[in-house]
């Protein structure tokens, strides 16, 4: 809770993934992939409440284990590959309403953020009260400059490729890029709902993560990635 509002996290753990099967409870370093995320928005002294949306009842056991709770089942509707996580978050949102249980905040925790850790969840918080803000977002350098990327033309051919103003700069005096990371989205659930969108259109702020942390697990190699990581931390 911060400033008598209150805050709920949603965990997003569908059973379906193409790219990498049974992610969410693999086991990274020894304990499931969608452990870390539990543990970490568990431990955050601001949230209030901690909820599992999922089909898998592989995910729910280990989410009621955690101490996470899971109130109801993801519907199919919203376990597709084309399920978006704002339609999971509201459909979250509303059946809290339907128990009258009333949030100020919400913050959207994927699992496939594990090494997004308590530090990270407590300090975008903090950053949305210092700035007295209705959203925030967190974000990590780019590890190449957009400035030296474009689309190939016909025949693969580069005619064009670059800029007259970046052809010839190294990329130290080229600007700093940032990018959505995935592991943090925090927002007023007032002004989620009018804008159906984590990314508001004022009043945002963003929350600075190193590269290091912002390892999102998409298929083998991501996992691969982050395990070597979460054993050198």
């Amino acid at each position: 809770m911060i400033n008598k509002k209150r805050i709920i996290a949603i965990i997003p753990a569908r059973k379906g993934s193409k790219r990498l099967p049974g992610k969410n409870t693999k086991l990274l370093v020894g304990k499931p992939l969608i452990s870390w995320t539990i543990e970490s928005a568990l431990s955050c002294k601001y949230i209030d409440q901690v909820v599992v949306s999922t089909d898998c009842t592989e995910v729910s056991a280990i989410a009621k284990q955690l101490g996470a709770s899971v109130p109801f089942k993801r519907p199919k509707l919203l376990s597709s590959d084309q399920s978006s996580s704002i339609d999971v978050v509201l459909h979250s949102l509303d059946y809290f309403t339907e128990e009258g249980e009333i949030y100020d905040y919400v913050i959207l925790l994927q699992p496939t953020s594990p090494l997004r850790n308590t530090e990270h969840i407590s300090a975008a918080i903090e950053l949305l009260l210092a700035n007295s803000g209705d959203a925030v977002i967190s974000v990590c350098k780019t590890e190449h400059s957009p400035l030296w990327m474009n689309t190939l033309g016909e025949g693969d051919s580069m005619n064009c490729f670059l800029k007259d103003s970046v052809k010839n700069k190294r990329s130290q005096d080229l600007p700093e890029f940032y990018r959505l990371n995935g592991a943090i989205y925090l927002v007023d659930i007032k002004r989620l709902k009018e804008e159906n969108s984590f990314m508001l259109s004022d009043n945002i702020y963003a929350y600075k993560m190193s590269a290091k942390c912002s390892i999102d697990i998409d298929e083998k190699l991501d996992f691969d990635i982050a395990e070597v990581i979460a054993r050198n931390v």
